[in-house]
């Protein structure tokens, strides 16, 4: 069996690993196919490592096949094609008795916080499992996790029918984003400045705006007869994206605020008590996601599999990291783990 370790900034090898025996409520998984995503970038820069121990196994955008079940685990069964949604919740705290353990203050980051699927076989509690449909290669199953990601963005926006969306930053996540809102019925606009990801956004057939050549809210005016959109998806990450992401709403409009910003952001708070503007913070998914997220893969109704970079071995992630890191034409890379 092998595994891709993280040792210390910029520090990867991949070695030998053992299997897990499954414990009670457990599965072991065959992992064939994990996405590398942004998370995992940031870890290999060391931006982690108070969090993360070393060395670690990182990797959760997964699929795979069960290989065995441990001692209490009903419903599945050895060649099950699954994905996990790798969230461990304290199922003790008043937020998990709420009903929202996917953001209980003690969750535990499955990839994260305990090892992940960057490796041939990945033991797991059974309740995070996912199967996949019938008709759902395991290529293509690796992408429900970021998928989901953006089917809790949408749903949480209240993204409808005939509304008109932007999303701000056309990385992965913010081009699931807007490849799940336009299934919704949405005409959406999407603002970046990298080349390759307008030329991506465009190829999908989005209305893709570079905001360092064009005044994106002029744009925007200009498109909506000074109205302005219903939505907005902030996914850059920037001061920027933030900056100008009140100026593109209409009155009662909504920002769905999906980058992570570890630091204090200047708003225009006047903006959103002049036009009624509402603010919604979105973190990972819900089952219900997953299932949304499946169900869009299955349907084929959706182009998700054109985000697919390239596949490679699992000794490629280091190479995939450097390229990531030096801003190369990456979208999605999935490495097979078996």
């Amino acid at each position: 069996m092998k595994a891709a370790f993280y040792h210390r900034d910029k520090e990867i090898s991949v070695g030998e690993c053992m299997p897990v025996s499954p414990g009670i409520g457990e599965v072991r998984i065959q992992v064939s196919f994990c996405g590398v995503c942004g998370t995992d970038l940031h870890v290999y820069h060391g931006a982690m490592d108070q969090r993360v121990s070393n060395p670690q196994i990182l990797g959760h955008e997964m699929s795979g096949e069960i290989v065995e079940l441990g001692e209490g685990v009903a419903d599945w069964a050895k060649g099950d094609r699954v994905a996990v949604r790798p969230l461990a919740p304290c199922n003790e705290c008043p937020t998990c008795k709420r009903g929202h353990g996917y953001i209980c203050p003690k969750l535990k980051f499955i990839g994260l916080d305990t090892p992940g699927a960057f490796q041939s076989s990945w033991t797991v509690p059974a309740y995070t499992l996912h199967r996949l449909p019938d008709n759902v290669p395991l290529k293509f199953g690796s992408l429900v996790e970021p998928i989901a990601v953006a089917c809790h963005d949408v749903r949480l926006g209240q993204v409808k029918d005939g509304e008109r969306v932007v999303v701000i930053g056309g990385g992965p996540i913010g081009m699931l984003n807007a490849l799940v809102a336009r299934h919704k019925g949405a005409e959406v606009i999407v603002s970046e400045v990298n080349p390759f990801r307008i030329g991506m956004a465009r190829s999908l057939g989005f209305d893709a705006v570079n905001p360092g050549e064009t005044d994106l809210v002029k744009y925007v005016e200009d498109k909506t007869n000074g109205d302005g959109v219903d939505v907005v998806f902030e996914v850059s990450g920037t001061s920027i994206g933030v900056a100008t992401m009140t100026r593109l709403l209409r009155v009662r409009g909504r920002v769905v605020l999906v980058a992570v910003h570890p630091k204090p952001r200047e708003v225009d708070l006047h903006r959103f008590f002049w036009r009624e503007l509402q603010l919604i913070a979105v973190r990972v998914y819900e089952a219900e996601d997953y299932d949304e997220a499946l169900a869009l893969i299955a349907s084929g109704k959706v182009p998700f599999e054109k985000l697919i970079t390239d596949v490679r071995p699992l000794e490629g992630l280091k190479q995939t990291f450097e390229e990531m890191t030096q801003g190369a034409d990456i979208m999605k890379v999935l490495l097979e783990c078996s």
